[in-house]
Formats: structure tokens, C-alpha cells, sequence
């Protein structure tokens, strides 16, 4: 064997050896910035699974498909090469448009919470947003874009923490990191809610095995247990996703006025969860945290009642006339 090929063979093993060490380290800083963004992922997790309520049974696993699929884009296509771009060239540039997406998280929990106080008014603003869906597939297509809206938020305060756990990265491990993360908690996240959905409908079969089968008493004990829990539990985390969205919005907005200099609205927050801290020590770190979720879902309650309003009043209207005059430009003209 000639000396340049052995050569040769030593910088192969050397860089063998270099992009395993690289692998390792992009594994490890994906698993840190993971487990930094594990509360939104808890958010994301609880308010999926309300989009999906209203489906048949043979439509919730396509669904949840169509719904992960727009995560993956959102994350992969659009939020990542943008939190690249920004962060080299605008970083200024990522709080407002974080802001702009706690806004929208604000207006879509609050406007539930509406909707369930004064379903009437919720229906006429809703109709005043844009049509109700005169077909199956085209309410399904709505469920979904709505969906996938709220995803591109969460997924965005997803990324945003991702790359903060990593400032010190050069752009190509950044974007790996960025993408295992993506990937990871989308798997995760819908994988979660698959499993949620489907559970009733693996009670029922439970609750059909036959006598015969040796564990057919236990089976039909779980499945029964299944069937009657499962709709309170959905309806529970309908309830806990709605205010993750509120306290998720308002708790992004307070990070960014704080940012521009309005710091005491987030001091006063923390001043009064370290209060609930000292006041029931066993639980402490838990009513920290309860105060503080409290406080900025109360924000975000204020906000997102300003904004039904707004929104109805002007903002939609406004995309509507924008939406068909660009309609009518793209029109050929009629001879």
C-alpha cells in the first residue's frame, strides 16, 4: 500500500471521527435546547386535540396527518430558515414578530372563551370572519388551516428558544439543531394527540373482547373505563388548552415590552409568585409557577378582548377588500 494512500486513509478516519464528535454535540445541545422548549411543548400537546372534536372517528387520524404535516412545514420551510436569516441579520427583528404571534394566541384563546359565555355573539363574529363551511371537506379544510395557524405560533416560540439555547453555535449547527428539535417535538406532540384522540375508540374495542379470552374481564373493565372517561378528559383539555394559548400570548408579550423597557409588569408577577413561594413552601415552586400562569393569562384575556373587536371591526374587513382586489388584478380583463 503506497504511503499517499495511507495517507489518504488517515484524513478519512480523521474526519470520521470529526463529524461523530459533531453529531454528538449537535445531539446534546438538540436535547438541551429540547428540554428548554418542553413547556410550550406541553402547551402545543393540550391545544391540539381541540381542533379535533368535531370530526368523525374515520377522520381524526387524517387529520392529525394534514395537521403534523403543517407543523413539519411551518418548523422546516418557513420558521427556520427565517430564525437563520434574522438572527444573522435582523436579531432586533424576532421580538415584535413574536409579539405579533403572542397577539394572535391571546385572540384565538380569549375568542373561545367568548364563544362559550355568548355562543350567539361568538357566531355572528365568527360568520363576520369569513363564511361557515356549507360542506364536510370544507369544514375540515378550515379546522385544519386554523390549526396549523396556532401551530406556526407555538412553533415559532419553539424555535425562538432553540436558538437561544445555542448563541454561541455556527449557523450549520444551529439549523441541525433546529431541525432535530423540529422534528423531535412534532413527532412527539402529535404522536401524543393521536393517542389521545384514539383512546375511546380502543376502550370500545376493549370493551368488546370476548369472555372466552383470559383477560376479557380486565379488558372490558378498562374499555368501559375508557369509553365514559375519555369525553370529560377531552373536554378537560379543551379547557386547559384554551388557557395555554391565553397565558402562552400574554406571557410572550410580557417578555417583550420588558424587553423595550416596560419591566414592571413582569416584576410585579414575579414579586407575587416568589410571595406564593414563601406562603405554602411544599408546593412553592408550583404556585410560582400558578401566580405567574394567573397573571399572564389575565394579560392575555385583557388583550385578546381588545382585539375581537378590532379584529372584526377592521382587521378583517380590511383583508377581505385587500384579498378581492388582488383577486380582481389577477382577473384577465373582460373584453
Amino acid at each position: 500500500m503506497s504511503i499517499g494512500l495511507i495517507a489518504l486513509l488517515d484524513d478519512v478516519a480523521s474526519l470520521a471521527k470529526a463529524a461523530a464528535a459533531s453529531l454528538d454535540d449537535i445531539a446534546g445541545q438538540a436535547a438541551k435546547a429540547g428540554t428548554k422548549a418542553a413547556g410550550v411543548v406541553i402547551d402545543d400537546t393540550a391545544v391540539t386535540p381541540r381542533y379535533l372534536t368535531e370530526f368523525a372517528a374515520a377522520r381524526e387520524l387524517p387529520v392529525i396527518g394534514k395537521i403534523a404535516l403543517g407543523s413539519l412545514k411551518n418548523k422546516l420551510l418557513f420558521l427556520l430558515p427565517a430564525a437563520l436569516v434574522l438572527s444573522l441579520l435582523a436579531p432586533h427583528a424576532i421580538m415584535p414578530l413574536l409579539m405579533l404571534g403572542g397577539l394572535y394566541l391571546c385572540y384565538e384563546g380569549t375568542e373561545k372563551v367568548y364563544e362559550s359565555l355568548f355562543p350567539h355573539a361568538a357566531h355572528e363574529h365568527e360568520a363576520a370572519l369569513e363564511p361557515i363551511a356549507a360542506d364536510p371537506q370544507s369544514f375540515e379544510d378550515q379546522k385544519v388551516a386554523s390549526a396549523i395557524k396556532t401551530d406556526f405560533i407555538l412553533s415559532a416560540e419553539i424555535m425562538t428558544i432553540t436558538l437561544g439555547a445555542i448563541p454561541d453555535a455556527g449557523p450549520w449547527t444551529q439549523a441541525a439543531v433546529l431541525a432535530s428539535v423540529g422534528i423531535a417535538i412534532t413527532i412527539a406532540v402529535y404522536g401524543v394527540v393521536a393517542i389521545i384522540v384514539k383512546a375511546d375508540d380502543v376502550g370500545l374495542a376493549l370493551a368488546q373482547v370476548g369472555a372466552s379470552s383470559a383477560l376479557g374481564a380486565p379488558a372490558r373493565l378498562v374499555g368501559r373505563l375508557l369509553v365514559r372517561s375519555m369525553p370529560y378528559f377531552l373536554r378537560m383539555l379543551g379547557i386547559v388548552g384554551t388557557a395555554a394559548m391565553i397565558w402562552v400570548g400574554g406571557g410572550i408579550l410580557l417578555h417583550g415590552i420588558e424587553g423595550y423597557g416596560w419591566s414592571w409588569p413582569s416584576h410585579l408577577l414575579h414579586d407575587a409568585g416568589a410571595a406564593a413561594q414563601q406562603s405554602i413552601p411544599a408546593i412553592g415552586t408550583f404556585m410560582a409557577w400558578l401566580v405567574q400562569a394567573a397573571g399572564a393569562g389575565l394579560i392575555g384575556l385583557i388583550v385578546g378582548s381588545l382585539a375581537i373587536p378590532a379584529m372584526s371591526g377592521f382587521l378583517s374587513p380590511f383583508w377581505r377588500t385587500l384579498k378581492a382586489r388582488l383577486r380582481r388584478l389577477r382577473s384577465p380583463p373582460v373584453p
